[in-house]
């Protein structure tokens, strides 16, 4: 069995979660979010996060606007929309039952 890629499995069923708990208390660009994840061990590259983001944004859970910038050309800031405020809280409930479950079970060992 190979462990890296268990690991790169595991990273992938959260990156969602955490993409989407990045924007929830402000906008971000995708540097910003790359940097968020990277901050917290959750290393992710720029060819993984952006389907993911244009994904997210065709759901209709994130929404997008152009802001220019004064280092380079206008930044793309990504911000959850309504129905994405309420996917995230949804999300929320079911990370903390499946943390629970999974302590549980791996806690008794």
């Amino acid at each position: 069995m190979n462990i890296e890629n268990a690991k790169a499995q595991m990273r992938k069923g959260v990156l969602e979660f955490c993409i989407l708990s990045v924007l929830k208390e402000k906008d971000a660009y995708t540097s910003e979010i790359l940097e968020t994840l990277k901050n917290a061990k959750l290393l992710v590259v720029e060819g993984t996060i952006y389907p993911l983001l244009t994904r997210l944004k065709n759901d209709g859970v994130l929404s997008y606007r152009w802001e220019e910038s004064t280092s380079g050309p206008p930044r793309k800031y990504y911000g959850l929309t309504e129905e994405g405020k309420d996917f995230l809280q949804e999300l929320n409930g079911t990370w903390k039952e499946l943390a629970d479950a999974v302590n549980i079970i791996t806690n008794q060992n």
